[in-house]
């Protein structure tokens, strides 16, 4: 019996290492969380910049470069924000459970969220220097769903199917273009709350 359960633990200990030498499983759902909760204050921020007379939900009608601006700002600094707060609190986690948080598994995903990531960024900016500001948002979620998918496999499952989630809002974004703002609240904001809790229900409690 106590030969079997030997076993068994040699069996678990090789499948962890294993698992760690191609998964980044220092991801916390906390910061997840709070990427949600930073991207519904950014889509309120924005609803007060968007001009009253628009939509609450709109600003596919925006023709003022200057507010298009502050709009990108508030979108970059969410970004920025969720960023340094997921390094932070990923690198907390590693250290808690005796692990390296920069190494090739990091590394190999950063490069797999940076390609879609950096893609997207320089189409949205093509978008906006042509004043093509109603699929910006579509954009977002899109090209965001890509980056996701394609880092999936160095991350836990759930990121995949958050991934599927944030493209199919924006292909429905891009339809209802008049409801970017509020697809982007929840491609980014909700659907970011919900994936964290999970996450830190099966991972981190």
């Amino acid at each position: 019996m106590e030969e079997k359960q030997a076993y068994q633990k040699d069996i678990e200990s090789i499948r962890k290492m294993m698992e760690r030498s191609v998964k980044f499983i220092s991801l916390s759902g906390l910061s997840g969380i709070l990427a949600g909760v930073y991207a519904l204050f950014g889509a309120l921020a924005a609803y007060f910049v968007i001009p009253k007379p628009l939509s609450p939900v709109t600003y596919s009608t925006i023709s003022d470069s200057h507010i298009t601006v502050q709009l990108l700002g508030i979108a970059v600094t969410v970004l920025v924000a969720s960023v340094l707060t997921g390094v932070w609190m990923s690198n907390r986690k590693a250290k808690k459970a005796g692990i390296k948080f920069w190494d090739t598994t990091s590394r190999r995903l950063a490069i797999n969220l940076a390609i879609p990531l950096v893609t997207g960024g320089l189409f949205i900016i093509i978008l906006v220097l042509g004043d093509h500001i109603g699929i910006v948002a579509p954009s977002f979620l899109i090209f965001y769903g890509l980056a996701l998918i394609n880092a999936s496999p160095n991350v836990y499952e759930e990121v995949r199917y958050l991934g599927y989630s944030e493209i199919i809002l924006g292909l429905v974004c891009a339809v209802l273009q008049r409801y970017g703002l509020l697809c982007w609240a929840i491609g980014f904001g909700v659907f970011h709350i919900l994936y964290g809790a999970v996450m830190y229900k099966k991972y981190d409690a």
